[in-house]
């Protein structure tokens, strides 16, 4: 199967009704935030969000620090702006931007797992270094890795708004345990005032040990700290990464 990017594009309008800003997306950015105020070695003014999405991450940080976002969808930041439209956004991909300027933490959420294969996952951790000031704290936290895959796990969500009613019904599936990259399948049913339309995804993801995150956040030259998240499912590790020079 091929991968597709439907959510990214064409039906990424989709995405504001898939999780709550105001709920799970503030919990989470105050954990980050007070990781940032824990281990940074400078006042922390600014954040890159790389990554970003449809901004909500960003909608909670600004009130925070000063925040600047990255994703490779346009479609995704064009809803990012129409969010937060005091906020600077940029197009570019994860592995290779440069934006010439620093800031003091970075957040690399979700989007990391699209990082399929271990030279894209460096590239990428390389990339959120270069873009850190010395003392700067990058934030990342794995969807999943080795020793939390749940083989064939199924996940429902549903949302209602404006006539529309969606269920999201996304499943991670490994097919090969032996390599670095898992599968992601996504069935969308959309009704629109009752109307069905049925979409699908299909994504493959990179899948890395705790030792692997570990190894290659230290050879990029961070300070690495780690620690749990739990907002009431699933827990998660955060590593909080320093960049001492």
């Amino acid at each position: 199967m091929n991968d597709t990017g439907h959510l990214y594009t064409d039906l990424a309008w989709l995405w504001p009704m898939w999780g709550d800003v105001a709920t799970e997306y503030a919990h989470y950015c105050e954990h980050v935030t007070g990781l940032v105020r824990q281990y940074a070695k400078l006042p922390a003014a600014t954040l890159l969000d790389i990554g970003c999405g449809g901004g909500k991450n960003v909608l909670n940080l600004k009130r925070e620090f000063n925040v600047t976002g990255l994703d490779l969808s346009p479609a995704m930041l064009a809803q990012a702006k129409e969010l937060n439209p005091e906020c600077t956004f940029v197009q570019g991909d994860m592995r290779t931007f440069r934006l010439g300027r620093a800031f003091d933490a970075v957040l690399m959420d979700d989007a990391i797992s699209h990082m399929n294969c271990r030279a894209d996952f460096v590239a990428a951790f390389r990339t959120a270094y270069a873009h850190l000031n010395p003392g700067g704290v990058l934030l990342a936290t794995p969807d999943v890795t080795i020793e939390t895959f749940q083989q064939n796990k199924t996940t429902i969500t549903q949302a209602t708004r404006d006539g529309l009613d969606v269920v999201f019904v996304e499943n991670v599936y490994d097919p090969d345990p032996t390599d670095e990259q898992y599968e992601t399948t996504i069935l969308y049913l959309i009704r629109d005032h009752g109307r069905l339309r049925i979409e699908t995804e299909h994504w493959t993801m990179g899948i890395f040990s705790l030792d692997t995150w570990r190894y290659v956040l230290r050879e990029t030259g961070f300070e690495v700290h780690e620690g749990l998240y739990n907002p009431g499912r699933d827990e998660y590790t955060v590593f909080a990464c320093v960049k001492t020079r």
